[in-house]
């Protein structure tokens, strides 16, 4: 399990995460969902050790994120940012080899190939292996990302926005494979989205943050009420039911 004990987070006086505790990895799916600076990729810096808190722990499996090395981390945790600054010109394969670092410390083995030969298979990237990440589309080329993740073999994954910067049908393509990455291969995933429909339709669970606090936290359904979005959005939300799934109608 992934825990946070009194996690606090600020900038000057500012708590952008405020006394957090909670723990992630009991469900496939769990979506981080809220209004701009609510808190949500501090939140998910924290855990994946791109920030340190200020006050409070968090742990892993019982690992201290604070002190366990990373080499020792990242064969248990995976995370992709949203501003991944890679090479441009790197290949798919080579952007994908990157997930096996923290097993093979740039020794590949049989088996990390193996690793690699599956995630670019999972991904649907056979056809893309050896062309250049400034060659892909937007979702290509996301997909090639999270195949990078899928390669490092763990079973906890943190997503930061990865439906930024894509179209409508990529989006969903992305979300389907998330779904399927916990369904088919026993992932735990956390992804911080914008879309609320998106969570709704693809999430197990909901964590809705606002100003730095956990606002809910419930299975998806329980979490697309009225009273429950207009809460964390600060705006009157109406929910229909579509093909017996929940949607979210902001009202202008």
């Amino acid at each position: 399990m992934i825990a946070l004990e009194n996690v606090t987070k600020r900038y000057g006086r500012q708590a952008v995460v405020d006394d957090v505790s909670i723990t992630f990895g009991g469900e496939g799916v769990t979506a981080l969902i809220g209004p701009n600076g609510a808190g949500k990729s501090t939140l998910f810096g924290l855990v994946g050790r791109l920030l340190q808190p200020d006050e409070g722990r968090i742990t892993v499996d019982g690992m201290d994120v604070a002190s366990t090395p990373s080499s020792e981390l990242a064969k248990v945790l995976a995370v992709l940012r949203q501003d991944n600054h890679v090479a441009a010109r790197l290949t798919v394969h080579d952007l994908v080899e990157f997930g096996r670092f923290p097993h093979s410390r740039g020794r590949l083995t049989l088996h990390d190939r193996e690793h690699i030969e599956d995630a670019i298979g999972y991904l649907d990237l056979g056809p893309y292996r050896n062309r250049f990440l400034d060659e892909l589309s937007g979702g290509q080329r996301q997909r090639a990302f999270v195949a990078m993740v899928l390669a490092q073999d763990t079973e906890y994954v943190l997503l930061d926005e990865p439906l930024n910067n894509l179209d409508l049908r990529h989006m969903a393509e992305i979300m389907r494979l998330i779904r399927r990455m916990a369904d088919e291969l026993g992932k735990r995933v956390v992804v911080v989205l914008h879309d609320i429909n998106f969570a709704a339709t693809y999430a197990d669970r909901i964590v809705a943050m606002r100003n730095g606090i956990v606002m809910a936290d419930a299975p998806a359904r329980e979490v697309m009420r009225p009273d429950v979005l207009a809460a964390v959005y600060d705006t009157p939300v109406d929910v229909r039911e579509i093909d017996g799934k929940p949607v979210a109608l902001y009202h202008g």
